[in-house]
């Protein structure tokens, strides 16, 4: 998001891009996020600037990168760390209950990337420093919550860890340690980690040593960034933070989230950028101030993208970078060619309520007030048949504009699955056939969905509170994983039980900030 010449706009990534982590490879700078079960996984951006980012792709598009088979929700894809050394770009990650740590490469950070090397099972949150003398160094968390951050030395030719497990530093005292990313800075190494758990105690903290594998001297004005201390702050969470130097000195990216309605963000993390100056040889995030919505940008040479139309009208051979399938998409339930200008949706026997892969897909909620709508042609013949408009926090918590057979006729209704129930009876609508536009309005507290008929007529279905689909909601559900994920608005088609034989066939898909 930018601002007025001469500055930006927080966040820089809205929607849920957490986790971030940069690198720079000569005047571009790219940037990755976490993905967990969305596919394609780990989206990666572009920018020249800082401030303008343009999505170039994702880094594992591959099922052989990336198998979600049955991953529940926020599992998957955890924090991502982007390397550029010599010509080559390097992405390690976790795959949470799939398989563990491991790293891909590409010459190109557009792809294609490589098929996964794999590390160990042990800790999360990899991440890779190239040393002046030639040496790679494997640092993650490990143990948990009380854990701390260790470190191997990887050799890249073999593509194996070597030496022993080594702690280097505990922290400051906060919970889950984590996020480590290790840098050389006049001689020094400084390690950078997140502490306090990804919520409202988040905060980073930087140790300092003569050698990578420490001791490591604690900044004694730890953390170095953080506002669990502005609790009316509108931006929440900060953490889980990276530098890159550029010509305009160290800056940094890190996540946070912006709250509704109390302690309720419904978004999920998101990506942001402060200035990085060095002071008595520590690091100071935005000269120790909090961090607003409009900073000074930082003075590199101004490089906007071209803006890409609101309305997606499916004419392309591929989708959009932005889309996202939950887990690995089954091919043959979408088509952008039987039926040109459309996007072709077949339900299949999953629904939005199945660890599986369902018939849909969807773009994250980048803006507290939006509008979102598509263009509809379906004819359902049986009454298992369902299309239509989808909000998704994760299976048990969700709300679409369903459109169906129902007695014979074709019907409308807007239908909330909260904490894997429905919340209440359908109120169903008949619609004659022909198109029909289905639109979801949000704003900060409340989503409102409406159905346009083919002669114009809007039917009103009824509203959803935004907090509904808030990870503090989702995550205070019984059994519930922690929500590490934010709203995804997408298109949806489902034989709830067995395969469609009627094809929901969508003519646009628009999102537009309000």
């Amino acid at each position: 998001m930018h601002g007025a010449p001469g500055v930006f706009r927080n966040p820089i990534l809205p929607g849920f891009y957490p986790d971030p982590s940069i690198c720079r490879a000569g005047d571009d700078y790219y940037l990755v996020t976490s993905s967990f079960e969305y596919f394609p996984g780990v989206p990666i951006f572009h920018s020249r600037d800082l401030v303008h980012w343009r999505q170039i792709g994702h880094v594992l598009t591959r099922k052989s990168q990336l198998n979600l088979e049955k991953r529940q929700s926020s599992h998957g894809i955890f924090a991502p760390t982007i390397r550029y050394h010599e010509g080559t770009f390097y992405m390690i990650t976790t795959h949470v209950y799939g398989g563990g740590n491991f790293y891909v490469t590409a010459t190109n950070a557009a792809g294609p990337w490589s098929d996964p090397v794999w590390l160990d099972r042990e800790g999360i949150d990899p991440s890779l420093f190239f040393d002046d003398d030639g040496k790679v160094y494997y640092t993650r968390q490990v143990g948990g919550e009380r854990g701390y951050s260790g470190q191997q030395l990887l050799n890249l030719e073999m593509g194996r860890l070597e030496g022993e497990l080594k702690e280097l530093w505990r922290g400051t005292g906060g919970v889950w340690p984590e996020g480590p990313h290790l840098y050389k800075v006049q001689e020094k190494y400084y390690l950078m980690i997140s502490e306090g758990g990804t919520s409202y105690d988040h905060c980073l903290t930087v140790a300092r040593s003569d050698s990578p594998w420490g001791p490591f001297e604690s900044n004694p004005n730890n953390p170095i960034l953080t506002h669990r201390h502005l609790p009316e702050h509108p931006f929440q969470a900060l953490g889980h933070g990276d530098m890159v130097e550029t010509p305009d000195g160290w800056w940094m990216v890190f996540l946070g989230f912006r709250p509704q309605g109390g302690r309720f963000h419904h978004l999920g993390r998101e990506t942001f950028l402060a200035p990085v100056a060095w002071q008595n040889g520590w690091p100071v995030v935005n000269g120790g101030k909090p961090i607003d919505e409009t900073l000074p940008a930082p003075r590199l040479k101004p490089h906007p993208w071209p803006s890409e139309p609101a309305r997606n009208d499916f004419d392309a051979p591929r989708l959009r970078h932005a889309w996202v399938h939950v887990r690995n998409p089954v091919e043959a339930n979408y088509s952008l060619i039987d039926r040109p200008g459309f996007l072709r949706l077949t339900g299949s026997a999953v629904t939005l309520n199945d660890i599986d892969s369902p018939t849909f897909v969807g773009v994250r909620q980048r803006d507290l007030s939006c509008r979102a709508s598509t263009r509809l042609l379906f004819n359902p013949q049986g009454t298992n048949e369902e299309a239509g408009l989808a909000l998704r926090g994760n299976e048990r918590n969700h709300c679409e504009i369903v459109v169906t057979l129902r007695e014979g006729r074709r019907q409308v209704g807007l239908r909330k699955i909260l904490d894997g129930t429905e919340r209440e009876p359908v109120r169903f609508f008949e619609v004659p056939s022909g198109e029909l536009i289905l639109s979801v309005k949000a704003a900060p507290l409340e989503y409102r969905f409406v159905c346009q008929q083919a002669d114009g007529r809007q039917i009103d279905l009824g509203t959803l509170a935004t907090r509904d689909l808030s990870t503090e909601t989702l995550t205070a559900q019984e059994n519930a994983n922690f929500n590490f994920t934010g709203v995804v608005i997408g298109v949806f088609a489902t034989g709830n039980g067995r395969r469609s034989t009627s094809p929901a066939d969508f003519d646009w898909f628009e999102y537009e900030r309000e």
